[in-house]
């Protein structure tokens, strides 16, 4: 890969124990999975991984867990954004004592901030770490949306050095595309648009699916990055309907089940994500026969994927 952020990243889950508390065996468990898997980094507390449920010490230890379990073999982008400027910059400054190699921010939500609130929030962001700071657009959660015109502002910080776009606007995706600078990563915040986007010329994916199928995302993004379309189409197209059941319901309902149902950790929640509703647990385990995934042992070892 030509950059630090391609590829396919996964935007991990955050197991649970039975009595709330971060499962921390299976974060190292689920780390070293993704990474025997072939997945180019890896993603902790995001949106996947509940991350708006956990506190400031927890996101901490998680990141701390995963770049352990990574010892230098991948990056890891932590998640690091919110509604509070002064709350986010205090993260990233931690993240960054804690080893992450980047950070992934989120735009500001419910607060609906301005072009020129967007670009001042990101300046603080990216003041406080020599990290490489990758934005997260994801309009749908957030209701705020960063246009290309500010995008292109925002790329102008030294080391604000990508985005994550899951506006689901193809268009708006091929404008970015078209007028980010040369170096500028842009990364499919959609599983399902990730062959389209490397197509327009991003840089791969932050994904929800290679937490079920690290091989099997980790070789889409390989074959379209190597220009192999016809080969990266019918993996894309194996791989749809499981990238459509991760969201019957709100993510990450759909993966922690699917990934339960693998046998690959207990399924937990915190509130106010629930269990899915007995149709879309019926759905899951259906894709997952028909993709050919198959129950795990609880081993880090490596684990098999649709071929």
């Amino acid at each position: 890969m030509q950059t630090r952020w391609a590829g396919c990243g996964t935007a991990l889950v955050t197991p649970f124990t039975a009595s709330g508390d971060v499962d921390e065996a299976a974060v190292r468990r689920l780390a070293r999975r993704q990474i025997d898997g072939g997945v180019h980094f890896l993603v902790p507390c995001g949106t996947t991984g509940e991350s708006p449920t956990l506190s400031h010490a927890e996101k901490l230890r998680v990141v701390e867990l995963v770049v352990e379990e990574a010892n230098g073999a991948v990056p890891v982008l932590a998640g690091a954004g919110g509604y509070d400027t002064r709350a986010a910059v205090d993260l990233v400054r931690d993240l960054t004592r804690a080893g992450a190699t980047g950070i992934l921010s989120v735009t500001p939500y419910y607060n609906k901030p301005t072009p020129e609130g967007l670009c001042r929030h990101y300046g603080a962001i990216a003041d406080a770490s020599d990290l490489p700071i990758v934005l997260y657009n994801v309009p749908g959660r957030t209701a705020c949306n960063i246009a290309p015109a500010t995008l292109l502002r925002l790329a102008e910080i030294a080391n604000v050095v990508g985005v994550k776009e899951a506006s689901g606007d193809l268009g708006q995706i091929c404008e970015i595309c078209r007028t980010v600078p040369d170096d500028f990563c842009v990364l499919s915040g959609d599983d399902a648009f990730t062959l389209a986007v490397m197509a327009l010329g991003g840089t791969g994916v932050i994904s929800v699916t290679s937490n079920e199928a690290p091989d099997a995302m980790a070789a889409l993004v390989d074959q379209a990055a190597a220009g192999d379309f016809t080969a990266a189409r019918a993996t894309h197209e194996r791989l749809l309907p499981l990238m459509q059941v991760n969201f019957v319901e709100s993510n990450p309902i759909p993966v922690k089940a699917a990934m339960a149902e693998l046998g690959l950790l207990d399924l937990h929640y915190r509130l106010p994500m629930a269990p899915p509703a007995p149709p879309a647990r019926a759905r899951i385990a259906e894709v997952l026969a028909a993709t050919g995934l198959s129950r795990a042992d609880r081993s880090p070892a490596r684990q098999a994927s649709p071929a």
